[in-house]
């Protein structure tokens, strides 16, 4: 029998953890509850398009299915998990970035807005149902309208799960991640089986109007992106809800190793006499897991355009724990080199751990059937013996920063 994630004739079927698709305006206004149509319009003449690397003709890269397809199968990927691009209806910019809504109006707009996006999505997703795993938006101002959209994404196929977005520190209309308060939305997800999703750029402040706004953001984004996971795991809840999946996108890996020792060393501390440093802990606020163990239960990381440096790490995380993901259709993806991509990062990687890196382990986690991709990856995937060969060096014309990692 073949390995998990290679076909019959050695190819590896390679899924995308992390891709971003959208829909145009005409189609969200289509969508849109009609109640909110009026607004619509009147919003849509502000409107701007803020993705520098998504303008004319590349903008339908966001919902050309048939583009989509034949771009990423002649770029040897088969199959894609679809995390939000285009700005939804009522955003003050594209859904990655934008700020939790506050107030009572902004929240009903917006949730609004998301609502046409999953609809647009379920539908988008089902033209291709075997390729395309769709991610659900979902916001955290009201669980029970979070709920709704949980059982919603179960009910419409959208098996990518949900879009947890990140909390502002200075949001303080919004409760942080390791409230208890959203325990009624992770046990939704859990009893529905429904991943859970964080991606980079989310959780920043308002850094306000100052020449250095864009580069503070640009050099913390990255710290304020992973706090979900520290968050989470400290606050108990994959103790209070074991079978929770969680995913990290678009944030690498290589950090995790360091972080799973750094708080396996405080929690061991904790354990033996109840203290780190100044600070005590009573022994019923303790978890009982280390840290580690948490992680390489309910966590995974979709590791976008990884370098040699994310490769390098899969031992200390778990070959299971990493997934492959190309970015796509953005300027920092892999697309159009993803197979000078993987030889770069894997070429001297055991070929049953890449298969399960390049596919196996999203097929796994967001129900893809690897059968039914096997004939496309027959078709145009890489070999092992192409990944086997080593790369040296850029390829002229390669955009994507895995190449200098």
């Amino acid at each position: 029998m073949p390995t998990a994630g290679l076909t019959a004739s050695d190819h590896y079927i390679v899924i995308s953890a992390d891709s971003h698709g959208g829909g145009s305006m005409e189609m969200y206004r289509e969508y849109l509850d009609p109640e909110f149509r009026d607004d619509f319009d009147a919003w849509r003449g502000d409107y701007a398009n803020p993705f520098r690397d998504l303008q004319g003709g590349n903008r339908t890269r966001n919902w050309d299915g048939e583009r989509r397809i034949t771009e990423q199968q002649g770029d040897g990927v088969v199959g894609e998990v679809v995390y939000p691009n285009t700005v939804p209806p009522f955003f003050p910019t594209g859904a990655l970035l934008a700020r939790p809504p506050h107030g009572e109006q902004e929240f009903r707009q917006r949730l609004a807005g998301i609502r046409a996006h999953n609809r647009w999505l379920a539908d988008w997703c089902a033209e291709a149902p075997e390729r395309r795993a769709g991610v659900a938006q979902v916001f955290l101002n009201d669980m029970d309208e979070a709920v709704k959209d949980v059982i919603w994404a179960k009910e419409h196929g959208l098996r990518g799960g949900i879009l947890v977005p990140g909390v502002p520190d200075d949001a303080k209309w919004i409760e942080p991640l390791y409230s208890p308060t959203y325990d009624k939305l992770w046990a939704a997800c859990q009893d529905y089986d429904v991943v859970v999703n964080q991606h980079s750029g989310g959780g920043s402040p308002d850094y306000g109007d100052y020449p250095a706004a864009g580069l503070l953001f640009l050099t913390e984004t990255v710290f304020f992106s992973k706090r979900g996971l520290s968050h989470l795991l400290l606050g108990g809840v994959f103790e209070r809800f074991p079978k929770l999946r969680y995913v990290m996108a678009e944030q690498g890996c290589s950090w995790v190793p360091e972080l799973m020792d750094r708080l396996d060393a405080y929690h061991a501390q904790m354990q033996a006499i109840g203290r780190v440093g100044e600070l005590g802990f009573p022994a019923e606020d303790i978890l009982p897991l280390k840290p580690s163990e948490y992680i390489a239960r309910n966590c995974w990381f979709a590791a976008s355009f990884p370098g040699k440096a994310e490769a390098a790490s899969r031992h200390k995380i778990g070959v299971d724990r990493v997934v492959w993901a190309s970015d796509y259709p953005h300027h920092e993806g892999t697309y159009p080199f993803t197979v000078e991509s993987l030889r770069w990062a894997f070429a001297d990687v055991p070929p049953a751990e890449t298969a399960r890196i390049l596919g196996a382990n999203a097929a796994e986690l967001y129900g893809f059937d690897l059968d039914a991709l096997a004939p496309y990856a027959d078709a145009d995937g890489p070999t092992v013996a192409e990944v086997a060969v080593p790369l040296d060096g850029r390829p002229e014309g390669a955009t994507s920063p895995c190449f200098s990692r």
